[in-house]
């Protein structure tokens, strides 16, 4: 298993054009870095004002959100701990992601390997391929530091879309059975929860972007 530790994201780095290859990277007007656009899509870094936006997007649907969860992904990417995607769809914000370069917590910590965090795509910009998008873009990025990238995904019906999505994806299991609040949960425990703090850790093998 290849990792690379001590570092910071280079966002700097690269851009995932349309054909979902590495290439140089694009800004926009203000040093915004663009990873994906088709015209119809565009893959960005998030900005401050996002958080706002997607934090009163969510309330409105019924999700139990909080800004300071995107303000806290914004200073880490700020600081080079991870990169945070926004993806724009037809102008109107839809979906998010973060990678970070090694994981905050779970499973995987202290492995070296990137996580994936946080990703979501608004219901009423759901099932337009949004959300599969930021996923190869995530991945992409993962894969400049690590030939394996994981993440952590709720348990309950609220992510049986994030479910299905990562077993087609080819994530698989970890072996460590279901955790609760960052501590996986004993063998016929019984008092847990089912709220966003059950998960199950999930890797993927990915190919080093650096060996293309």
């Amino acid at each position: 298993m290849n990792t690379l530790t001590g570092q910071q994201f280079d966002i700097t780095a690269f851009c995932i054009n349309r054909k979902n290859s590495v290439s140089r990277f694009v800004r926009l007007q203000g040093g915004t870095m663009v990873y994906y656009n088709d015209n119809e899509l565009i893959i960005r870094n998030m900005e401050e004002a996002d958080a706002r936006v997607f934090t009163d997007e969510e309330i409105a649907q019924g999700w139990h959100t909080d800004i300071s969860k995107y303000l806290a992904r914004l200073q880490d990417q700020s600081a080079g701990k991870c990169v945070s995607l926004t993806a724009v769809y037809q102008g109107q914000l839809a979906g998010y992601v973060s990678v970070y370069i090694t994981g905050l917590s779970g499973a995987f910590s202290g492995k070296g390997l990137p996580e994936i965090v946080d990703f979501g795509v608004l219901e009423k910009y759901q099932r337009k391929g949004i959300g599969g998008r930021l996923m190869d873009t995530a991945e992409e990025i993962a894969g400049k530091y690590a030939d394996t990238v994981w993440l952590g995904v709720g348990l309950h019906s609220g992510y049986g879309s994030a479910q299905r999505m990562y077993v087609k994806r080819g994530y698989i299991p970890d072996g460590t059975g279901v955790w609760y609040q960052n501590k996986p949960c004993a063998q016929y425990e019984t008092e847990i929860a089912n709220d966003d703090n059950l998960v199950l850790f999930l890797s993927k093998k990915l190919k080093r972007q650096d060996e293309n």
